[in-house]
């Protein structure tokens, strides 16, 4: 099944975000009050509603509470912001992340109820869309235009097994480089050893193999 997001706030992170975790194959709303805005990404995403956020009963009609994250991208505007988060969040809304111009918007976020508060800063939209995407994945690096490193937690269906027998070259089409246990990071794993639920892998992956993960 696909997984669904709301992004609110079409600043550069909003589009970002939003661009990305549609190229990754999620069904993306955008949501903004500036119609040109809109008009510009309805190409790009499943639904662009130009709507007042600070309109609960505008954001309740757009299905918000489908979504399984709804990402807050409103930094330079506290009130519909602070608005959009708590309207998310009490219509059940599992995940909701807000985006913060600084520490004090942040405690803000904190306070009234948001999941997450990212600083874009330190967290580029892309990250966060891909984070949103597989909850197995760490951290992600960018090593080329072609090319990411992702450290991740074993899938379910990988523990207990080896290297050998998932063979997740042919199958994922990744390539695992070093397993972490604890403060360890073994670059020269036996293909033979099971991998353990608690042990993070460390991966090369081409991104158009990365919808492979998710």
């Amino acid at each position: 099944m696909k997984k669904s997001f709301a992004v609110i706030g079409l600043g550069r992170f909003g589009r970002s975000i939003a661009m990305e975790l549609s190229k990754l194959g999620a069904d993306v709303m955008v949501i903004d009050n500036d119609e040109e805005k809109i008009n510009r990404m309805s190409d790009y995403v499943t639904c662009a509603l130009n709507i007042d956020v600070c309109d609960t009963d505008a954001l309740s009609n757009a299905g918000i509470s489908n979504m399984d994250a709804v990402i807050v991208a409103m930094a330079d505007y506290l009130e519909p912001s602070i608005m959009s988060v708590i309207t998310a969040k009490d219509m059940g809304v599992p995940l909701v992340i807000a985006k913060a111009r600084d520490h004090i918007t942040g405690g803000i976020y904190d306070k009234i109820g948001a999941d997450k508060v990212v600083f874009p800063e330190r967290e580029s939209g892309k990250r966060v869309s891909r984070q949103l995407m597989c909850a197995d994945f760490l951290e992600f690096f960018e090593l080329s235009d072609s090319v990411s490193l992702i450290e991740l937690m074993p899938k379910k269906e990988w523990i207990g097994k080896t290297l050998r027998e998932l063979n997740l070259r042919r199958d994922y089409k990744i390539n695992v480089i070093a397993v972490k246990e604890d403060d360890d990071v073994n670059v020269v794993m036996d293909p033979d050893e099971p991998l353990k639920a608690d042990c993070p892998l460390i991966i090369t992956v081409k991104k158009v193999d990365m919808k492979r993960l998710m």
